[in-house]
């Protein structure tokens, strides 16, 4: 019966700005705030986080606002030390397929948020889903993220049919990344509308 909304910077890229964003994210009204402290790039030599200086800066963010915090987790030796102070591990799109991690998030109970790989089949994602609930935890909110397609404008297309799709095969709630899946900043309120407006849960 509710809308969640989680937003925030792609990365951690320094505490001032991390802090003015979550503030503004706040008084917006998003339920949780989302930033990478690691990373993954298509380049070895692009930008690839701040690693454990991000995390301490996302502990202080969540002091100072009180929103909860979503950061995205890489290597299955990072879990205990983002849980700190995730209160939602975020797979993303690239490690969606990453098995050893999923199983190690199954030990877990944080909450996962688990991105659809860009070139996945529903299938696919779904039995991402259950490396993590077939090793015990059961808190995983599957998310929509847009999809490659060569025919689609920049080459993504957010495939917001999944989310009917997705609802009707599955008990998981289901988001929707208008971000990603757009490729341009002018067309996520649009597409944000849009997912609420087929029935995601954020």
């Amino acid at each position: 019966g509710s809308f969640t909304i989680i937003a925030g910077p792609c990365a951690v890229e320094e505490e001032q700005r991390t802090l003015r964003i979550a503030s503004e994210v706040c008084s917006a009204g998003a339920d949780l705030f989302r930033a990478g402290a690691f990373k993954p790039r298509t380049s070895p030599y692009a930008f690839q986080g701040l690693g454990e200086v991000a995390l301490q800066i996302l502990q202080k963010t969540r002091q100072e606002t009180g929103l909860g915090i979503v950061t995205e987790i890489l290597d299955p030796r990072d879990v205990e030390k983002v849980a700190t102070v995730a209160d939602m591990f975020q797979v993303g799109s690239r490690n969606m397929h990453n098995y050893s991690l999923l199983k190690e998030l199954g030990q877990t109970s944080v909450p996962v948020l688990l991105k659809r790989g860009f070139a996945s089949t529903i299938d696919e994602f779904l039995m991402a889903a259950e490396y993590i609930l077939s090793c015990g935890n059961s808190n995983v909110v599957l998310c929509e993220r847009g999809i490659r397609c060569a025919a689609a404008t920049r080459q993504v297309v957010l495939d917001l049919g999944s989310v009917p799709e997705l609802q009707k095969r599955t008990h998981l709630p289901v988001l929707v990344d208008p971000s990603h899946g757009t490729a341009d900043s002018f067309r996520v309120p649009a597409l944000a509308r849009a997912a609420a407006a087929v029935g995601a849960d954020g």
